[in-house]
């Protein structure tokens, strides 16, 4: 009997382990370390690297008009804009509400001959009942499109945070015609891309009040996962084929929520993580009131330091290029040192994406705040280079751009040789654990800094904990004089960062895809040898040197200083410039 009683026991857990994993883990976290889940990400286009801006308290086109022209006046790097809603007539039939957007045809091509790219928000919901379109009650065109099968079946619409409606049906060839010639419209503007809000998280049912993870598609029932990876997947993949540099973006991990990863990595071209507040620290927000203080989408409080934490999350699960809206999503005003932090932290992240609640037009903002956020900008702009060796890299299954670390608190490596440890609290002051080797600190890299410590120091506001690797090769595209890494005239040329230590090498992937050059340097007896083999590229070399070299060789011959080269003894630095003129590219420098 007492056998018996075990053997019952253990059937009752199984079975209860076969139920929880069925209702609970495979339609909503989707299945454990699913390598079709978990590929590579994908070759994200260099635009996409550069800076994001967009609002979401007017949502004219007018007001972007005016968003665009501050920034261009006060030099401040924009290369997408992106429209979040509403900006269609009732949610989601694609048609541009022409009131708020006007002459479409004519404002986007304005856009893109200025050389932006413009990314719309867009979700899998067809509504019956929007809540701040033009349109405000459709639900004769709900009633169609589910009358026609194009929608998942439901009783009755879905509530979500825009109003009401039911999910399209990816496995439907009906729907999917009706659905792709309603995007068409915009396609046909020159749309760059898909903000993929997060609806299909929403994708579940009940069964006498409690949730059940599965909803009735064409194909039969269909999990909570599976639909995530339909909508993630299937749009990117549709967008690609209209525009082979068209991109995602979507959510990677935020909160507890779908541990796995909301979109499929390899389907994540661009992720970010929300929503949000204008506030440091998440502790002190979660024990307020819940009243006028959720967000939008997923019903919790997040700040700064949450950002952190999800964008970290992501980079571990394998997400590659991963951001978050400086300054936070929500919220009516927006701290200035919390601004500027974000924006630093943003620097040294995937996605730079300045938007959502609150005043974005920063020559309205406080000077410092302009003078600040203007520098980061354009040195994450520079940085556009070195992050795409970093695309190219995992893409084939090698390393990803951030790489979080065990000691230190939001410690990162981003990529081989950067080493950053946000401010994420309203203190000029951090500890940073230095991991073991030699280190510099980024913005006065004169000092050789032992790693194995922890450093406590104050960083001012135009200033963030960054630290980089000696013997570290990174190649930078200049155009202003913001950061100090050159000035106007460096424009045409790639900048290339080199700290000599013993031996080393970097594969500049050319973002317009015109081939590889391999920058390497080896340190003699008697001084440095650096090559650039590969596809030829105008360069200018910023070597850090002690001391001014006697002689420099290109490719066997003698450079004439002053002409060619140059040494600067405030930041010990050999500035060597070349207009791709060169046979060889070897060079050799003798002290």
């Amino acid at each position: 009997m007492k056998r018996k009683g075990v053997l019952i026991s253990v059937a009752v857990l199984l079975l209860l382990g076969v139920i929880t994993y069925f209702y609970w883990i495979l339609p909503v976290w989707g299945m454990p370390f699913n390598k079709q889940r978990h590929g590579n990400p994908p070759l994200t286009p260099s635009w996409a690297l550069e800076c994001w801006l967009w609002e979401d308290d007017v949502n004219t086109s007018d007001y972007v008009d005016e968003l665009l022209e501050g920034y261009k006046k006060h030099d401040i790097p924009v290369r997408t804009i992106l429209i979040d809603s509403p900006w269609s007539l009732r949610y989601n039939d694609f048609q541009i509400d022409t009131s708020l957007y006007k002459q479409p045809y004519k404002w986007f091509k304005k856009l893109q001959d200025n050389e932006y790219r413009v990314v719309l928000w867009m979700t899998s919901m067809v509504n019956s009942a929007s809540k701040d379109t033009k349109i405000k009650d459709s639900e004769d065109w709900f009633n169609q499109a589910m009358g026609n099968g194009f929608l998942v079946q439901s009783d009755s619409p879905n509530k979500w945070w825009k109003g009401r409606g039911g999910f399209i049906d990816y496995t439907s060839k009906e729907a999917m015609e009706w659905w792709r010639g309603m995007q068409q419209n915009v396609f046909d503007l020159g749309v760059d891309g898909w903000k993929l809000d997060g609806t299909a998280t929403l994708f579940w049912s009940k069964l006498g009040g409690i949730p059940f993870f599965y909803k009735s598609a064409s194909k039969g029932l269909m999990s909570t996962r599976t639909y995530m990876d339909h909508y993630y997947r299937d749009e990117y993949l549709h967008g690609l084929g209209q525009n082979p540099e068209f991109v995602t973006l979507s959510r990677s991990i935020d909160r507890s929520f779908h541990p796995e990863g909301f979109s499929p990595i390899d389907a994540s071209p661009v992720s970010w993580v929300g929503d949000q507040e204008h506030k440091w620290v998440t502790d002190e927000m979660i024990s307020e009131s819940q009243d006028e203080k959720v967000d939008i989408a997923l019903d919790g409080i997040q700040g700064f330091e949450s950002a952190i934490e999800s964008i970290l999350k992501s980079a571990d699960l394998g997400y590659n290029i991963i951001g978050s809206d400086i300054a936070g999503f929500s919220g009516k005003t927006i701290p200035p040192r919390l601004y500027i932090r974000w924006a630093q932290f943003s620097t040294f992240c995937g996605l730079f994406m300045n938007g959502g609640h609150g005043e974005r037009r920063l020559w309205k903002r406080s000077k410092e705040e302009l003078q600040v956020i203007r520098k980061f900008s354009w040195l994450h702009t520079e940085l556009v280079p070195y992050m795409y060796h970093y695309v190219v890299m995992a893409n084939k299954g090698g390393r990803r751009l951030q790489t979080p670390l065990k000691e230190g608190k939001y410690h990162y490596m981003f990529g081989d040789d950067f080493l950053v440890a946000p401010i994420y609290m309203d203190s000029k002051k951090r500890s940073v654990s230095l991991p073991k080797g030699n280190w510099r600190y980024f913005f006065a890299d004169r000092e050789l800094l032992e790693g194995g410590v922890v450093v406590d120091r104050e960083f001012p506001m135009d200033e963030f904990p960054v630290f980089v690797k000696d013997g570290a090769i990174v190649p930078l595209r200049i155009k202003r004089a913001y950061t100090g890494f050159g000035d106007a005239n460096s424009e045409g040329f790639v900048t290339i960062l080199v700290y000599p230590k013993n031996k080393n090498s970097f594969v500049y992937y050319h973002t317009d895809g015109a081939g590889k050059t391999n920058i390497s340097y080896l340190k003699t007896n008697y001084g440095c040898k650096l090559s650039l083999r590969g596809t030829k590229i105008p360069h200018i070399l910023r070597v850090h040197s002690k001391i001014s070299p006697k002689e420099i060789y290109l490719d066997g011959e003698i450079l004439e200083r002053g002409k060619f080269w140059d040494y600067e003894d405030l930041d010990q630095k050999i500035i060597i410039k070349n207009s791709a003129e060169y046979s060889e590219g070897g060079y050799t420098v003798k002290f």
